[in-house]
């Protein structure tokens, strides 16, 4: 269905990272893509769910609360098996709370310094909401298989992407730029699962 002008929707994080990925994916979409910078004031929300479903719904409805705007929002995690899933919903934190990405990079090469290369299988999930004022919401999932490196590479990116090797390539996922990631990532798919819900059911 095509419409003849922009829909607004609010973008429920304060990642610059993530804001970043959302808005070039939906680039070109007829959206109008705010974000915490477009309101005088923007809610506090602690991360707290046990599952990336709890944690995405949350952000999303309290975002559209309080913007009375539909709102997308997103959790993800990096789930490696040789840690039996972990990071995981932990992923943001796992070195502790406000720990960075080259902290939680550390703390997960550290765990795997024993794991070999054919061992070191994992993968990104995405889960992303949109939430509607009026209560009504749509979920999607995205997921992208790949592999561990032993040290970081590339500059591109955020998060667990430069140790992140996605299947099928051999530079990790913040070597490959932006374009080849919003192809292939596990946001980008739960992304465009939403648009295409956005774009059939907002009216």
């Amino acid at each position: 269905m095509k419409r003849d002008k922009y829909i607004e929707i609010a973008i429920a994080s304060r990642n610059k990272g993530k804001i970043r990925e959302i808005k070039s994916i939906l680039s070109g979409k007829n959206i109008k893509r705010l974000t915490y910078l477009d309101f005088k004031s923007w809610p506090e929300i602690e991360e707290s769910g046990s599952s990336y479903e709890e944690n995405a719904l949350k952000k999303a409805k309290i975002v559209a609360n309080f913007t009375k705007k539909p709102t997308l929002a997103e959790d993800s995690g990096l789930e490696i098996d040789y840690l039996g899933g972990d990071p995981g919903v932990k992923s943001a934190r796992y070195a502790g709370e406000n720990s960075t990405d080259l902290e939680n990079i550390k703390k997960v090469l550290n765990l795997m310094k024993n794991c070999p290369f054919e061992g070191r299988t994992a993968r990104f999930r995405c889960v992303a909401v949109l939430y509607l004022p009026n209560g009504k919401f749509f979920m999607s999932q995205g997921k992208c298989e790949g592999k561990i490196d032993y040290s970081p590479h590339g500059e591109s990116g955020f998060g667990y992407d430069p140790i992140f090797v996605p299947e099928g390539h051999s530079y990790t996922m913040a070597q490959i730029g932006i374009e080849e990631k919003n192809k292939i990532s596990h946001r980008a798919k739960a992304l465009k699962k939403i648009w295409r819900i956005v774009n059939i059911d907002i009216s």
